[in-house]
């Protein structure tokens, strides 16, 4: 019996080991999201913080659609970072299933 706790914990602290060093990377990570055919893009880092905004400057004149891609190119940036985060997390966790509710990072 103790040596399944002993493995358990053993296995507990690899997967937070995992998770850490996964969190690492995703707060490292930059992605691009774009939109109207790469007229606008937005660089998002995996904690969702916006880093820069391009917009070709054709666009400057319909302020509606311009604000309608920019929101799409945010959108599409932030897919992307959930993308990577659940492949990134579903790999430090092993395939472990987490508690309903419980969302990742931490």
């Amino acid at each position: 019996m103790r040596g399944n706790i002993a493995q358990l914990m053993q296995q507990a602290q690899r997967m937070q080991d995992n998770l850490k060093r996964a969190q690492e990377e995703l707060a490292k990570l930059e992605v691009v999201g774009n939109a109207g055919g790469n007229l606008v893009s937005v660089t998002l880092t995996g904690a969702k913080e916006c880093l820069k905004v391009r917009i070709d400057p054709s666009l400057l004149a319909d302020a509606e659609m311009l604000e309608d891609l920019v929101a799409a190119a945010f959108n599409d940036a932030s897919a992307k970072v959930d993308a990577e985060s659940k492949t990134k997390m579903g790999a430090a966790t092993a395939g472990m299933p987490l508690p309903p509710g419980m969302k990742l990072p931490f």
